[in-house]
């Protein structure tokens, strides 16, 4: 990817915004020179110009915590990039998932769901429920949504609102996995919604 950027302006550096690819939850802020840029681009996993080590820095090489580059973009001056990525665990070295706080309210969370979801999938992950679940077929994903939505129904006329709460938790998270299996996302049906409005 070739983009016209003006490392001149800050002396060899450009700040550099890292986004959830999901979520769109803004994770950190770090800078990059031409080198860190080029490396960024080949390997696919964000790395950064250290100003406090003075050298290269791949977020992740110590902790594993990668940030998977999934689009590049550059702003209107051509000295400033956002980096759309999926990050492999929490972003800060606080543990947190982004270094401005926690996520930024609960659509970010659906999201990062979404993105579990898949990752158990894909990665085929053999001890998780969600996968198995999966690899049991169309049918059963979507019987356990249909069992998942009576159960809603039942709660709804109680007034248990603890058991209500985890009822619709459970629906969600089942239909998210019908989604995957289906092979939409979140943001298809949310863009439906959106035409609708």
């Amino acid at each position: 990817m070739k983009l016209d950027i003006d490392f001149k302006k800050g002396n060899g550096l450009v700040p550099v915004i890292i986004q959830d690819y999901s979520s769109l939850q803004v994770l950190m802020q770090g800078y990059m020179n031409e080198e860190a840029y080029q490396k960024t681009i080949e390997e696919g996993k964000v790395t950064f110009f250290s100003r406090t080590k003075n050298r290269l820095w791949t977020k992740g090489e110590t902790s594993g915590n990668f940030l998977l580059v999934k689009n590049v973009s550059i702003d209107c001056d051509k000295d400033c990039l956002l980096i759309q990525v999926v990050a492999i665990g929490p972003t800060c070295h606080t543990g947190s998932i982004s270094c401005f706080g926690e996520v930024n309210g609960d659509k970010g969370f659906v999201y990062a769901l979404e993105q579990i979801i898949s990752d158990r999938i894909d990665n085929d992950v053999e001890s998780s429920y969600t996968n198995q679940l999966y690899k049991r077929g169309i049918n059963k994903v979507a019987q356990k949504v249909g069992e998942e939505a009576v159960e809603v129904v039942i709660e709804a006329k109680d007034n248990n609102d603890e058991l209500f709460k985890n009822e619709a938790a459970d629906l969600l998270y089942h239909y998210l996995i019908l989604l995957k299996a289906k092979g939409f996302a979140f943001s298809d049906i949310e863009a439906v919604l959106k035409g609708r409005h």
